[in-house]
């Protein structure tokens, strides 16, 4: 990866972790924090909590094809302003209404599918799955970092205040764009890492695509369901205010990467993908259960929440990886678009249905409604066919190939499983198993061509 790549794709992560640390910091403390504010109820702190996901998955793709007109950056900024925008309403909002309307405005700015498009822009096609990787790392680190960094921030200027930074780290996003952020070539459709109109009908009816949405979204939805009732648990169980649950949280967060890091080498290494999977989703059914009959119990609780984000980590790392082997091979983009939208349609689920089964039954409704998406995910997951274990490769071919000539010769090179040629784009895209594949072979094929 040269130096103007590195420095794009370094800037455009830091411009995603500054949004994503925001919107995870207020997770541990929000539940606390709007059961104060006028006109609370469960159901609406809920409703507050995840109502951001509604906007972000029904612009998440929009968003992408949009910034193919008007360009990435304009709509990068234009996202980050309406995050600005919606943080300060939530930040000055007395009433939960209030917050509820700022949540709307933050999902609103929808900007990760035209991040990853720019990313795209940016590099070259060898150095784009690095780049790509890179993004992936920094929303699992902000993730972790926002846990443990959001109750600390708390006690200190409170859950407004975490808002009002949150208006602050979108402005230094702004700057990042404008200032460091590399200026992009003419946008143009980048097939693997943007939504494709064409392609997304094919992309829903994909059966393990599917399985892979429902993954994400019930994940999500447990994730954001549980944090409704799981931070007043640890307060009245541990004795721990929400403000010093970082302390929990930190050890737990640890113990989570341990057990994912070796995971994660048994599944890809000695290609065990179903095994540490399904593996991961029976503990976090697991985990649910467990709160269900015994969150007042010390030992259950912190057991409980240790097994639940050591499996939310692994499926984090493991899902995205998933959809591109599951993919065609010129929809991984398209792919990659369904499954985050997926993923906050179910941050909105969570946050809804659990504000609702807190408000009808308590601690328990919740956990019953969690462990009951678990245990559907897990009949999903059990019945998901072996991971193929291939890659997406793109190699460039020469002016004026025939696409169907050429899509079939590659197809008869060792280690390629599928092949299609866009000749408008200039473009073979192809799933390889990168153990058998000959990148040189297939490079000059394609030349020649």
């Amino acid at each position: 990866m040269g130096r103007q790549e590195f420095r794009a794709t370094a800037s455009l992560a830091a411009v995603f972790s500054v949004r994503m640390l925001g919107l995870f910091m207020i997770y541990p403390v929000f539940a606390a924090y709007a059961g104060k504010l006028a006109d609370a109820t469960p159901y609406k702190i809920g409703l507050a909590l995840g109502i951001y996901g509604l906007s972000q998955g029904l612009l998440q793709i929009p968003f992408g094809l949009l910034s193919d007109r008007i360009g990435r950056k304009t709509m990068i900024v234009l996202g980050l302003m309406l995050f600005a925008i919606g943080s300060a309403v939530a930040a000055a909002s007395t009433s939960i209404n209030g917050v509820i309307v700022g949540r709307v405005l933050q999902g609103a700015g929808a900007v990760g599918s035209v991040i990853l498009a720019l990313v795209a822009d940016l590099t070259a096609e060898e150095n784009r799955t690095k780049a790509m990787a890179v993004i992936g790392m920094t929303i699992g680190g902000s993730f972790m970092v926002a846990l443990v960094a959001g109750p600390i921030i708390a006690g200190f200027v409170g859950v407004s205040g975490i808002f009002w930074l949150m208006v602050g780290l979108a402005l230094i996003g702004i700057a990042i764009t404008q200032f460091v952020v590399p200026g992009p070539r003419r946008p143009k459709v980048q097939r693997d890492a943007e939504a494709v109109p064409a392609l997304l009908g094919s992309v829903l009816k994909n059966g393990e695509l599917l399985r892979l949405n429902v993954g994400v979204f019930a994940l999500h939805a447990m994730l954001t369901a549980s944090f409704l009732v799981v931070p007043h648990l640890m307060h009245t169980t541990l004795d721990i205010t929400s403000h010093n649950q970082w302390m929990i949280y930190l050890p737990v967060l640890l113990i989570s990467v341990a057990v994912m890091v070796p995971a994660i080498i048994i599944a890809e290494k000695y290609r065990r993908m179903k095994t540490v999977f399904v593996a991961a989703v029976a503990a976090l059914g697991a985990s649910q259960i467990m709160l269900f009959l015994g969150a007042h119990n010390l030992y259950v609780l912190l057991a409980a929440i240790t097994m639940f984000f050591a499996g939310f980590n692994v499926m984090e790392a493991s899902l995205p990886s998933l959809v591109t082997k599951a993919a065609p091979p010129d929809a991984k983009g398209t792919a990659t678009g369904v499954y985050s939208s997926s993923q906050f349609l179910g941050i909105f689920i969570g946050g809804v249905c659990g504000g609702w089964a807190h408000q009808a039954q308590g601690d328990a409704g919740v956990f019953a409604l969690t462990g009951a998406i678990a245990l559907v995910w897990l009949a999903a997951a059990a019945t998901m066919t072996r991971p193929s274990y291939l890659t997406t490769r793109l190699v460039r071919i020469a002016d004026g190939a025939d696409a169907e000539t050429l899509a079939a010769k590659l197809k008869q090179l060792p280690g390629v499983a599928e092949a299609v040629v866009i000749a408008e784009e200039k473009l073979a895209y192809l799933k390889v198993d990168s153990k058998a594949f000959d990148a040189e072979l297939a490079e000059a094929l394609a030349g020649a061509a």
